[in-house]
């Protein structure tokens, strides 16, 4: 009984560190004056458009900028391409 239980715990905490990271390319602005930026962030929850919408929009309201647009999601193999665009962006959010 033991060991079933030692096996299920480790197969739930494996289970959880599974998960693919997960990325977004994200549009966002500021008003008065009007300033603009192109950034990459890491995505906690599924890696979905509309996810990233939602973690993003509250990330980037705590540093006064307002969410445009989400371009997409992706995984690692997408960030290396990004990050000369992204800037001082670069997973800063």
């Amino acid at each position: 009984m033991t060991r079933i239980l030692i096996l299920t715990a480790a197969l739930v905490a494996l289970s959880g560190t599974a998960q693919a990271a997960c990325f977004a390319d994200y549009k966002a602005k500021r008003d008065d004056p009007l300033r603009l930026h192109y950034g990459v962030a890491e995505i906690d929850g599924d890696c979905t458009v509309d996810t990233a919408t939602q973690e993003l929009t509250e990330r980037l309201a705590q540093a006064d900028w307002q969410l445009l647009s989400v371009e997409g999601v992706f995984d690692e193999a997408g960030l290396e391409e990004r990050e000369e665009s992204a800037g001082e962006n670069y997973l800063r959010y």
